[in-house]
């Protein structure tokens, strides 16, 4: 996960991950919770997923995640593909993103994807995106995307001074704290 930060400004950071990848980050909020600094980012530049279609059993094409590994193969089409669209993607820590303007969003150019989870109603918990180009390589079809919804990323700062991002263990423990505690920021 991001263990260094890179202070641009007071209202910027930079998240490194293991691999030494950067993420430019916004901060939209900071606060203190439990003794510990947290802060809620927004990449700078927009998030970026790489899907794949493969059949599934009963014949229908379905859209799965490209896994991290995987990315390497794909990743110099993918970035000839968005460059046509002046935009440059990037290896970037804990996503892929892209740096330039988006086309505007319209209806014909999103997907909505089921996860495999359920919300608290027992709903499935559904994830939008904008579709911004395919390609294919080896005789797959990928399709690029970026979420409708903003990447919100939970870091806190260690006692060194270096941002770790929350881990989702972490987050579900602090979780009803920080709701409470953006909530009271955001009245």
């Amino acid at each position: 996960m991001a263990d260094n930060t890179q202070p641009i400004d007071e209202s910027a950071v930079v998240l490194t991950d293991d691999a030494g990848r950067f993420l430019p980050c916004q901060v939209e909020q900071s606060f203190q919770l439990n003794g510990r600094e947290y802060l809620l980012l927004l990449p700078i530049d927009a998030p970026i997923e790489i899907f794949v279609w493969q059949q599934g059993d009963d014949d229908d094409d379905i859209l799965m995640d490209v896994e991290d590994e995987d990315i390497d193969q794909i990743f110099l089409t993918a970035k000839a593909v968005l460059a046509e669209q002046n935009l440059m993607l990037q290896r970037t820590a804990i996503t892929l993103t892209a740096a330039g303007e988006l086309p505007e969003a319209e209806e014909d150019n999103c997907l909505t994807l089921e996860l495999d989870e359920l919300d608290e109603a027992g709903n499935p918990i559904t994830e939008e995106f904008q579709i911004l180009a395919t390609c294919f390589y080896e005789d797959e079809e990928y399709t690029l995307c970026t979420p409708l919804d903003p990447l919100l990323i939970f870091a806190n700062r260690n006692s060194s001074g270096t941002l770790e991002v929350v881990t989702p263990e972490e987050f579900q423990l602090i979780r009803g704290s920080l709701e409470e505690k953006l909530f009271d920021l955001l009245e």
